[in-house]
């Protein structure tokens, strides 16, 4: 694997090397740019037996299930607070924000939206009954001399704030790579759960519309967990919950 791509290691003891890049940059904002020596992204439970020869792949292992999540409490859920919605080729996605969990990653998340720095990207990894990951500048059309995708940021990084929201179904949380203070702009959205994923990398929402667009992009056909027929992020808006 790339440095210069980021993971998400989960947890598991097969041998089946898929070296799937997810992708932030050091030296885009994001977890890993084309150009950056950082990376950020999530590797299934098959890719976990190839870390020992991937040098860009975090090589700690999971943390422990964590504690149930205070997603109640830690969300925006009243009425006017922020959500984000996600309008993409599939359908719209809505989710709220953790905010009292992951200030720092959530305000970075907004402000990036309210500058339309997601408008136009893609759904680079896909990988059915784990998650969906995009974020990538450069999977915009035009940006593919910058590097392969999976690799782009916003040109800085973002500071972790590793919480006890387990990775379930429908949580937003920043792809990676090996230094916990990677991430920059990707992101991903749980398929199911995935414990081995708690407490290593920064939950910062939840779904709560469009899970059944979540559902049929983590279904549609890939080839090397790339979607055959692109997957775009039409806009990222945030708005008032009503």
């Amino acid at each position: 694997m790339n440095s210069g791509t980021m993971k998400i290691l989960p947890f598991l003891a097969a041998s089946i090397a898929m070296l799937s890049m997810f992708g932030c940059s050091s030296d885009a904002g994001s977890p890993t740019n084309a150009i950056s020596s950082s990376s950020g992204s999530v590797s299934s439970k098959e890719e976990l037996d190839a870390k020992a020869t991937d040098a860009a792949e975090p090589m700690a292992e999971p943390a422990a299930p964590a504690a149930e999540p205070q997603t109640k409490a830690a969300a925006g859920k009243g009425k006017g607070a922020d959500i984000a919605v996600v309008t993409t080729s599939m359908g719209v996605i809505k989710f709220e924000f953790l905010s009292k969990l992951a200030p720092g990653t959530v305000k970075n998340f907004t402000t990036l939206a309210n500058k339309k720095f997601y408008d136009g990207t893609r759904f680079h990894r896909v990988i059915k009954g784990f998650m969906i990951q995009g974020g990538d500048p450069n999977t915009k059309p035009g940006n593919e001399g910058n590097g392969p995708a999976g690799t782009g940021g916003p040109g800085y990084q973002v500071k972790a704030e590793f919480n006890e929201t387990r990775h379930v179904a429908g949580i937003v949380s920043m792809a990676r790579s090996q230094d916990p203070d990677s991430a920059g702009s990707q992101f991903f959205i749980v398929h199911e759960t995935a414990p081995h994923l708690d407490g290593q990398y920064t939950a910062f929402g939840k779904v709560i519309e469009g899970m059944n667009v979540v559902n049929k992009i983590a279904e549609t056909p890939t080839h090397i967990d790339e979607p055959v027929t692109p997957v775009i992020v039409k806009t990222i808006r945030i708005e008032k919950r009503k």
